[in-house]
């Protein structure tokens, strides 16, 4: 692996725009990023994944002594009011599964619909470094170690574990949440030495509140479709999946997988959405009606021939999609394909508290996708953030309800680089407690 000599410093690009500076003075390594900047133990011990990166797991495990650095305690804010990216806790981050790779003997455990929660050995932070003020009783009993896992009530209890845990007043409904804890990432070793880490730290203490999240071997593509069926029976959100003998790296890796079960559905075509960067002159997205009324938009699945002749408006299509949101609008739309067997004949018009369906627009022309809206509010606090994608642009709103708000807009590579971009960003704030609603609804 490289390194860096005494004095000498080097660049690496992190989420932001320019680039972070990593540098070694009389050993002391260092960088600019904020995960580096602002944990509170001594220059000497600290590290982030940029010096990981770098230098290397086993370089850095050496340097510092095996332990991964405190993080701060809340992220920092980009000037459009996001999160960095680098300044929230080192959390091992899952890819979704291509439906083709061979899981068999990689460790299943079910999703959970709970709150993300990384214990620094001291109190528990969100994925983007914010503080969840847990009870003195509730954490009573937690190793000093950090430990990686979920704060949970129940399956469909999403959006009630969100309202306990974001309160700051340490109040008593927290004995309906538990702390569900998947791994120990400051442990050596691959994943099944971190667990028999964690099977030991637990039993050498006494947490009421806490307790291993059950996992268990997978032994084949047919045992991953049953056990994914019950799960999702139950109401679970899906299954997920951890390869053998696997490390605990910060970021998203091939290693930790997601599983979740695709449904298929059909909607009618009320426009087109004009093409950007690479697709400019042809279509972008198709603009689709579901029978209930409600409006969203397919940016996803097309071929380029499918692009130049999109289906005309008013054409039955059916698309793939992993859920629906609490506003009833499809997560993460895919096109299938055009359904010339079927002909759904009664689709309502839009409610009036729904915006009304975008205008069909030329393909030469250029238009935004209707937006995806979600609201905040609690105690004082009271905010509304809007996202949408216009090609490969992706524009955000947020402010407080009721005003204007401020914007802005991000260029990316390609179309399909803003929308997973789009949908990273709606995981976080949704995960941040903020619910998607139709603008105007009370």
């Amino acid at each position: 692996m490289p390194d860096l000599q005494d004095g000498e410093s080097t660049e690496m690009q992190g989420s932001g725009a320019k680039p972070y500076v990593l540098k070694n003075t009389g050993g002391v390594y260092s960088c600019t990023c904020p995960a580096w900047r602002n944990q509170s133990i001594g220059i000497e011990k600290r590290t982030c994944k940029h010096l990981r990166k770098l230098r290397g797991d086993a370089a850095e495990e050496a340097r510092i002594g095996g332990a991964l650095p405190q993080r701060p305690v809340r992220a920092a804010q980009t000037a459009d009011g996001e999160a960095d990216a680098d300044s929230g806790p080192p959390l091992l981050l899952a890819e979704s599964w291509d439906n083709a790779a061979d899981l068999s003997g990689w460790w299943m455990s079910e999703k959970l619909d709970g709150v993300r929660a990384y214990w620094d050995g001291k109190q528990f932070l969100s994925r983007q470094g914010h503080i969840y003020y847990a009870p003195d009783w509730f954490i009573e009993g937690l190793p000093a170690v950090p430990l990686d896992g979920e704060l949970w009530i129940d399956r469909k209890k999403f959006q009630r574990t969100v309202s306990i845990v974001r309160r700051q007043d340490k109040n008593e409904l927290w004995k309906e949440v538990r702390f569900l804890i998947f791994d120990a990432p400051a442990a050596n070793g691959g994943f099944e030495e971190r667990l028999a880490f964690l099977k030991d730290a637990l039993a050498r203490a006494v947490a009421k509140f806490a307790r291993e999240h059950v996992h268990e071997r997978c032994k084949n593509l047919d045992a991953l479709r049953a056990e994914l069926k019950r799960v999702e029976a139950l109401g679970g959100e899906g299954l997920m999946l951890r390869q053998p003998g696997s490390k605990y790296v910060a970021g998203r890796s091939t290693t930790l997988l997601k599983v979740k079960t695709f449904h298929d559905a059909e909607a009618i075509v009320i426009g087109h959405q004009a093409g950007a960067g690479r697709h400019k002159g042809r279509m972008g997205a198709l603009l689709v009606r579901l029978p209930d009324g409600a409006d969203f938009a397919i940016g996803t699945g097309f071929s380029d021939g499918e692009r130049e002749n999109p289906p005309g408006i008013g054409a039955t299509v059916t698309f793939r999609y992993q859920e629906l949101s609490d506003a009833g609008v499809p997560r993460f739309p895919s096109w299938v394909g055009v359904r010339h067997d079927v002909a759904l004949k009664s689709v309502q018009s839009p409610v009036s508290t729904k915006p009304e369906a975008p205008p069909a627009v030329s393909i030469s022309g250029g238009s935004d996708s209707k937006p995806r809206y979600f609201e905040f509010v609690e105690g004082s606090s009271s905010k509304f953030w809007e996202v949408s994608q216009s090609g490969n642009n992706m524009t955000t709103r947020w402010g407080r309800i009721g005003s204007a708000g401020q914007s802005k807009t991000k260029t990316f590579a390609d179309e399909q680089a803003a929308a997973d971009a789009m949908a990273l960003l709606i995981e976080q704030k949704t995960d941040e407690g903020y619910e998607e609603k139709t603008p105007g609804q009370v």
